[in-house]
C-alpha cells in the first residue's frame, strides 16, 4: 500500500482516426516525463479521436494499441489508463483500459453514451461500475459524458479517486470545470479529468482544462486552466482523504439506493 499516488495527465492533440500516429505521439510524450509517477492518464479515444466511425478504428484486446499500452507500462514501470474503441462479440465499446506495469489489464466500458453525437447508435453501453485497486488505492474510471450523471459516479466509500477521460468541446468547457469540482466535493474523492486539445475531424475545438481536484474541491494542478498541449503532475495523499472524511463525515449521511439496469 502506498500513502501517495503520483499521477501524470497528458493533455494532447489527437490525429483523426490514425492510431499509429497517436501511439507515436503519446510515446514521445511518455519519454519526456520529467517526474517519476505511478499512473499516467490519457484522454478518451486517445488512438482515434471521438469518432462514430467505430468499424474503421476498432481494435481487439490483443491488437496494436493494447500491446503498445502493455509495452509502455512495463518499460516505464507505471500504470497507464486511457480509452480506445474496442470490438468484441460484434459490438463496439468506448473502453477505458487500465494497464499495470506487471501486465494486468482491467477495463471499464462507457455507460452514458453521448446521444447528441449518435454515440448510442455506434457503441454498446457498459452496464457495470468498476473500481480498480492499485498500490492500495481504489480508482474508479469514467468516461466523458458520464461526468454529467452524478448517480453513476456516486461514491459510497468504495473509491478514493475518480478518473474522467474526455473529448469535451470548448463550447461546454465551463460545465467540464464545474462538474469535475462537484464530483470531487460530493463524493469526497480526488477527481482527475483529462481532456484533449485541438480540432477534431468533425471541426469541433477542444481546449483541455485537464485538472485534479482534492476531496474538498481544491485544484492541486494549475489554478489557471491550461489550453494547450501539456503534461500536468499531481501527488494524491491518502491521509488527506482519511482525515477529511473523519472530520466531515458527509458520506455517512447519504441515502442508500440501488442503480437499476436500464431495461428494468
Amino acid at each position: 500500500m502506498s500513502e501517495t499516488l503520483k499521477v501524470a495527465l497528458i493533455q494532447s492533440n489527437l490525429s483523426w482516426e490514425l492510431a499509429g500516429e497517436n501511439r507515436t505521439n503519446f510515446e514521445q510524450k511518455l519519454n519526456k516525463l520529467t517526474q517519476t509517477v505511478d499512473l499516467v492518464v490519457l484522454p478518451e479515444m486517445f488512438s482515434s479521436g471521438f469518432t462514430m466511425n467505430a468499424s474503421a478504428v476498432a481494435e481487439g484486446m490483443n491488437d496494436a494499441t493494447v500491446q503498445w499500452m502493455l509495452r509502455m507500462a512495463k518499460a516505464k514501470n507505471f500504470a497507464l489508463i486511457g480509452s480506445i474503441v474496442i470490438k468484441e462479440n460484434d459490438n463496439f465499446y468506448n473502453r477505458a483500459l487500465f494497464v499495470s506495469p506487471e501486465g494486468s489489464i482491467q477495463y471499464y466500458d462507457k455507460h452514458q453514451l453521448f446521444t447528441m453525437a449518435g454515440e448510442d447508435k455506434s457503441y454498446t453501453p457498459g452496464e457495470d461500475k468498476v473500481v480498480i485497486e492499485y498500490k492500495g488505492w481504489r480508482i474508479q474510471p469514467l468516461i466523458c459524458y458520464d461526468l454529467r450523471f452524478p448517480v453513476w459516479s456516486r461514491n459510497t466509500n468504495e473509491a478514493d479517486v475518480l478518473i474522467f477521460m474526455a473529448n469535451w468541446p470548448e463550447k461546454r468547457v465551463l460545465a467540464w470545470d464545474t462538474l469535475l469540482k462537484a464530483r470531487a466535493i460530493e463524493n469526497m474523492v480526488y477527481c482527475i479529468g483529462v481532456n484533449r486539445v485541438g480540432v477534431d475531424g468533425k471541426g469541433y475545438n477542444y481546449v483541455g482544462h485537464s485538472a485534479v481536484y482534492d476531496v474538498l474541491g481544491n485544484p492541486i494542478t494549475s489554478n489557471t486552466p491550461v489550453e494547450k498541449e501539456t503534461i500536468l503532475y499531481a501527488t494524491l495523499n491518502k491521509t488527506h482523504i482519511q482525515q477529511t472524511r473523519v472530520k466531515l463525515p458527509f458520506l455517512v449521511d447519504a441515502d442508500p439506493f440501488t442503480i437499476l439496469k436500464k431495461d428494468n
